[in-house]
């Protein structure tokens, strides 16, 4: 073991983080972040990307450890720009995705004067972080540094929150820290593979729920295995945080979103396996209508919880049930032929099926307007699919963009609903600033389409014109070719399906940041 350099502390936090392997910050700081800022001159192993708003820099992070398999940083300004980050934060944690989050604090004397921006940012962090620590001296800030990637590596992903005084920061007697060891994947659970194998057995009609790590080509083709050989229903989640799909790979559904389909895909059922999954539940309340969505007289068996060895407890159950080696279904390679004619979000999803090129990453924010595009894309050549795993708007533009910053040689696209893209848009600054190769779809229909959908199903009074006005994105309609271009990313509009493939087709064999505007009328 190396003996540690001493330096101040925004030194020692920052060479601590490079020798753990996070070596990207995505950032939006203030006054009490400056020193850390100053240190990146001299740590030059660590990126610094700049974002124009703080759930943008909390979105990239998310999508880019999703395609590193590691943790990115953000640096955050006191409680308001870790308020400010929170959504996507939440989106993260729900995706257990790994991120190390550092929010800048006022000076430990500092504090007693509560200032302006002074906050309780422990109670802010606490609704998203699973390990919070308040550091109080430069000489522990490198082994907090190191137990906070720990922390969010896991396995599972988790976000893990470090708050830095500002005298911290700028106070010498800093230390860096040897990276902590990785947990090791959690062992199979044999006893766990057995009941569930029994269940296989049962000739009663079961089900496989796969989510996170289940849903590598690894855990996938397990399971397609020991669906083939059992009966089993295969499903994964809703939003997946990574789905690797295409041809050659095992085709899965997804569970619905609506709790009506969702309840008819599982009725069924008797037995319901999850693997690195929850058990279902509507994503909201409805009247008379059921939270759970597992049916009556549905045992529900746990056989892998997000300990990192989902693949490898598939594997073993599909000994265990004696499937085949070669037993897993392969989804042929077969695209749509480009669409012609009216444009609809059909139309885009065709298009981008016909077009998408081998290992595109596809950031999914497209709501009601994207509904067609798994189907549509099914046969594609091999590509990952990033979902909105917390449900909370604006995750679409920053995860595609923390995805292009992790695979610099994929192209990323984002299918990216019109009343959404605004929470975020500040991404594509960030996109042309860094000349990333992300292309943008937005599905333009001039209004918060699923919230349309939801006001007829909550059981609300008969909706009238001001209920209705109040989802609706026109009188100014929205110019997203007008503000791309403002935020220094090339943009088209499209109002017909030729119109689209020719500008989507262009757009993916250039390189660097473009944005279509697609015209499309609501999902009926």
């Amino acid at each position: 073991m190396t003996e540690p350099t001493e330096t101040n502390g925004a030194h020692a936090l920052i060479r601590t983080l490079v020798a753990c392997g996070v070596d990207t910050c995505f950032t939006n700081p203030g006054t009490s972040e400056m020193h850390f800022v100053a240190a990146l001159d001299d740590v030059t192993e660590m990126r610094g990307v700049l974002a124009l708003h703080e759930n943008v820099a909390t979105g990239a992070a998310d999508g880019f450890a999703r395609m590193a398999g590691r943790p990115a940083a953000t640096l955050l300004h006191l409680g308001p720009g870790l308020g400010n980050g929170l959504a996507n934060l939440h989106n993260a944690r729900k995706g257990r995705v790994p991120v190390v989050n550092i929010v800048g604090d006022h000076a430990t004397y500092h504090k007693q004067y509560d200032a302006q921006l002074e906050s309780d940012i422990e109670t802010v962090a606490r609704n998203v972080s699973s390990w919070i620590r308040w550091t109080r001296k430069p000489g522990e800030i490198g082994r907090d540094a190191a137990e906070a990637v720990a922390v969010a590596t896991g396995p599972p992903g988790q976000v893990a929150t470090l708050i830095l005084p500002a005298d911290v920061s700028w106070s010498p007697g800093g230390l860096t820290a040897e990276p902590i060891p990785p947990r090791p994947p959690t062992p199979v659970d044999e006893d766990a593979v057995a009941a569930v194998a029994a269940a296989l057995r049962s000739e009663e009609p079961c089900g496989l729920l796969l989510g996170g790590d289940a849903l590598r080509a690894d855990g996938l083709v397990a399971a397609s295995r020991v669906a083939n050989a059992t009966g089993a229903k295969l499903v994964a989640e809703t939003f997946p945080t990574r789905l690797e799909r295409g041809a050659g790979l095992p085709p899965i559904e997804r569970l619905p979103y609506l709790a009506e389909f969702a309840s008819a895909q599982l009725a069924e059922l008797r037995h319901l396996v999850l693997v690195d999954a929850k058990s279902p539940v509507s994503f909201f309340a409805y009247p008379g209508k059921p939270s759970d969505l597992v049916p009556d007289g549905c045992q529900v068996h746990v056989l892998s919880s997000g300990g990192g060895n989902a693949a490898a407890t598939l594997e073993a159950l599909a000994e265990a049930v004696g499937a085949p080696a070669d037993g897993a279904t392969r989804q042929p390679a077969e695209r749509p032929d480009p669409p012609t004619g009216e444009l609809t979000a059909a139309a885009v999803a065709q298009a981008v099926g016909a077009l998408m090129p081998e290992g595109a990453i596809v950031s999914d924010e497209g709501n009601t307007s994207g509904l067609f595009a798994p189907a549509m894309t099914a046969g594609a050549p091999r590509h990952d699919w990033l979902c909105l795993t917390g449900g909370a708007i604006g995750q679409g533009l920053p995860v595609a963009t923390g995805a292009a910053v992790a695979c610099p040689d994929r192209k990323v696209i984002a299918l990216q609903a019109d009343g959404s893209a605004m929470y975020t848009l500040q991404a594509l600054w960030t996109q042309a600033r860094e000349g990333l190769d992300v292309v943008t779809i937005i599905f333009n229909n001039r209004s918060y389409a699923v919230l349309n959908m939801e006001l007829d199903r909550v059981g609300a009074e008969a909706p009238g014109p001001h209920a209705r006005d109040l989802l609706d994105l026109s009188r100014p309609d929205l110019d997203f070719v007008s503000l791309s271009q403002g935020l220094g990313v090339p943009a088209t509009r499209a109002t017909t399906a030729d119109e689209l493939v020719d500008q989507l087709g262009r757009a993916l064999s250039s390189p660097g940041p473009a944005l279509i505007e697609a015209i499309v009328p609501p999902v009926a």
